[in-house]
């Protein structure tokens, strides 16, 4: 009995060599190898060397080497399935049911059947497109038209699958193979009354290669508006499993070696566009999620990576799981998001291969990108909104497995997020460093802890605002018009101000009943509800409104000019932040905003003390 034979290569390929070796020797970086003094015989110069990108150990002063599974077993005085094992949990790769060697042997065997079926079929496909027919001078033209010139479409072995439901098939036979192995290809699709047809028909075909520039599945791209799917993919086979390749590994690996990181992409133009332009240290996730397995894979030939997913919200949204998957890895992460959503096909294109290289070059790091990203749509003054930013974020912190830059990312995304009470921070650190069957359960109250530890008492402007308002029909018709939202979303009350408002909106009555269902789920509010709605009212029934009126315009400019100068003292940090960065244009359009504010606060000023003119609201 044994593990299968394709588990094994599998592992070989995904478990990263380095890290393994780490747990048992100290190695240093030198130039594509890592260095240590062997631990198999004594020595004081070291020439120890692991090679990442073939995952092989040899020393020079010994002449043991191999792969990882020979270094294990030399270590540990192991056989080799027990090897196996342990490089699979150093690995987190769960282990499969041992099997005997027949079982093996015909697994192996159905996957060089598959690979070599593929390359008939990449061969007659490649062919096709060269044809002088309508077909293919179309597909021609629709590759062209999306920008892959001739010798491009040579370099990725691009190819068209003619219009026909038995164009393939009956070409795989002529080339020796049968039936059952042409069904299990996954290049055609079986009929329920027997037989079958092309799986692939009047598309462009892109071909999936392994690191070794093997092919092992097929993505075909629709031509015609209105044909659905947009792209057909293989169905995984005895040669595929969807998520362990990357698209153009096999283009771009030496070009990524020597350039030390690479870019990640999701599609094929993606990659194939920037790469025609010069940009040869690209991949492709395939326009999947990406895996564990891919980012191992990567990890081979790379610890830097730059994420250039496209820029609308959907391929932000990928770009953060994507950085969520490559952090365990050991990764150093940055992420490029081009302009107006762009994908890098589209960007390159359009604006050139020397502003998308300078924009990827200004790419930030991971942690900045996603401190951004959770700060979009939201007020850091508002307690609920800032602990979903919280929360949005410390799974990135969990993520990185070095303890020391855990703690650093912590303490910035905490600085970030102006998280300052250090009670605060000290729970929220305990539920980065939980342990992951742990962290699920802590993540649930990450919320509650940060709501709790920001929310402020109401501002003795707005408790007394909302005490006159409350009881007060006249005064809520008189000022409520006047009432903005910049005036209150960012209060602790700021709920009860928008039940207020809505109520009068639709004409319906203050109590308990409506103002208390209205903001049942704001934690503040069920506190101060009651407070509020328990004072009695201070105006009689017909008495002038005169006075609590000015009282209530009095409150009311004190909580606008509370909000201008919050966001002044804002604007103050983002302006220098944008000096820093170079961004003049972001620069300018704060310092118009501040203009304005302070200019809008001036004008202010005066009013403060006085209130009706004529029996008219000052805020009139």
């Amino acid at each position: 009995m044994r593990y299968p034979q394709v588990f094994i290569d599998d592992l070989r390929r995904q478990a990263d060599i380095v890290r393994v070796v780490s747990d048992y020797v100290t190695l240093k970086k030198k130039g594509a190898n890592w260095m240590a003094c062997c631990p198999f015989h004594q020595e004081k110069t070291p020439s120890f060397s692991v090679n990442p990108s073939k995952n092989i150990f040899y020393c020079f002063g010994c002449s043991r080497g191999g792969s990882v599974f020979n270094f294990v077993m030399e270590m540990e005085s192991v056989s080799f399935p027990e090897a196996v094992r342990i490089v699979a949990e150093k690995a987190g790769v769960p282990l499969p049911a041992l099997v005997d060697d027949k079982r093996f042997e015909a697994r192996r065997k159905e996957s060089d059947e598959v690979v070599q079926l593929n390359a008939w079929a990449l061969e007659f496909w490649e062919r096709q497109l060269a044809e002088e027919n309508a077909e293919a001078r179309a597909a021609r033209e629709y590759a062209e038209g999306r920008g892959i010139r001739e010798e491009t479409r040579h370099v990725f072995r691009l190819g068209y699958a003619p219009n026909s439901w038995d164009a393939l098939g009956p070409y795989l036979k002529t080339k020796g193979a049968n039936t059952g192995q042409i069904e299990r290809s996954g290049l055609v699709v079986k009929k329920e009354a027997g037989g079958y047809y092309d799986r692939f028909r009047g598309r462009l075909i892109f071909p999936v290669m392994d690191a070794q520039g093997r092919p092992v599945a097929f993505g075909a791209r629709a031509m015609r508006a209105g044909d659905e799917p947009k792209y057909l993919n293989s169905p995984e086979t005895a040669a595929y499993t969807k998520g362990r390749h990357l698209f153009g590994l096999s283009a771009s690996r030496d070009e990524i070696r020597k350039k030390k990181f690479a870019i990640l992409v999701e599609g094929y133009l993606d990659l194939i566009i920037p790469f025609q332009a010069g940009v040869r240290n690209v991949v492709a996730s395939l326009g999947t999620a990406l895996t564990q397995e891919q980012a191992r894979l990567l990890g081979r030939f790379a610890r830097k990576v730059v994420v250039n997913y496209d820029g609308d919200r959907a391929g932000i949204n990928a770009a953060k799981r994507a950085i969520e998957v490559l952090l365990p890895e050991d990764f150093e992460v940055k992420v490029l998001v081009l302009p107006d959503g762009s994908d890098p096909d589209e960007f390159v294109r359009a604006r050139g291969v020397e502003e998308y290289n300078e924009r990827r070059g200004r790419a930030v790091p991971h942690m900045q990108f996603v401190l951004e990203q959770a700060a979009v749509g939201r007020s850091l003054r508002n307690p609920a909104q800032k602990a979903e930013a919280v929360e949005e974020v410390l799974p990135f912190v969990r993520a990185v497995r070095n303890l020391v830059q855990r703690r650093e990312y912590f303490d910035m995304a905490m600085d970030a997020l102006r998280v300052e009470e250090s009670g605060l921070r000290q729970e929220l650190w305990k539920t980065v460093t939980a342990r992951a069957n742990a962290s699920a359960a802590t993540a649930d109250d990450v919320k509650k802890k940060v709501v709790r530890a920001e929310t402020e008492a109401p501002t003795v402007a707005e408790r007394r605002l909302l005490e006159l308002l409350v009881h007060d029909a006249e005064l809520r018709e008189a000022l409520l018009p006047h009432l903005e939202e910049g005036d209150y979303e960012e209060l602790p009350t700021a709920a009860v101000f928008r039940a207020l408002k809505e109520l009068h909106a639709r004409g319906s009555s203050v109590d308990f009943s409506t103002l208390g269902e209205m903001t049942a789920d704001d934690a503040v509010a069920a506190d101060f509800v009651p407070l509020v709605l328990m004072h009695e009212p201070e105006r009689a029934e017909g008495e002038a409104t005169d006075q609590f009126l000015a009282e209530a315009e009095s409150c009311l400019l004190t909580l606008r000019l509370m909000s201008y100068d919050r966001r002044i003292k804002e604007l103050a940090a983002e302006i220098a932040e944008a000096d820093r960065a170079g961004d003049e244009a972001r620069r300018d359009r704060l310092v118009m905003e501040d203009f304005d504010l302070k200019r809008r606060r001036t004008s202010l000023m005066p009013r403060t003390g006085g209130v009706t003119v004529g029996g008219q609201s000052s805020f009139s």
